[in-house]
């Protein structure tokens, strides 16, 4: 596995983290997001024109920091954005689960949502993880 045990229930314990992509010059761009981990993977809804997936689309490589108090931990990844289809809705769903405000459950009207407001998911395949958590 990529992580320890202890990083995975860090992970998902959290629901935010600090998102670092690239711009096209190269120079770092931070987001705050809401994010959900199963584990596997991490998924996050934005804007299909947020930098966010503008930086991702150019360069999938990305970096998630979750903080909290003096522990804290830096998870590298590569990005995808998820654009249409049952991959997307799944993802949504996921990253949802435990906002305030949940996905529907039927695909025509999550679709319908989703294309209103230009949204996305984004998944992010984590490689590795460092970070001080005692």
């Amino acid at each position: 596995m990529w992580m320890t045990p202890e990083q995975a229930d860090f992970l998902t314990e959290h629901r935010f983290a600090a998102l670092a992509t690239g711009r096209r010059d190269g120079s770092p761009q931070q987001s705050l997001i809401a994010y959900e981990f199963d584990g596997t993977d991490v998924v996050l809804q934005t804007g299909l024109g947020s930098a966010k997936a503008r930086n991702v689309a150019r360069c999938a490589d990305v970096s998630l920091l979750v903080q909290d108090g003096g522990r804290y931990l830096t998870v590298y990844g590569r990005a995808e954005i998820l654009a249409d289809g049952p991959e997307r809705r799944r993802a949504i769903r996921r990253a949802r689960a435990r906002g305030s405000r949940p996905a529907s459950e039927d695909d025509a009207e999550l679709d319908r949502e989703l294309g209103e407001r230009g949204s996305v998911a984004m998944r992010i395949v984590p490689a590795r993880a460092m970070g001080r958590l005692g």
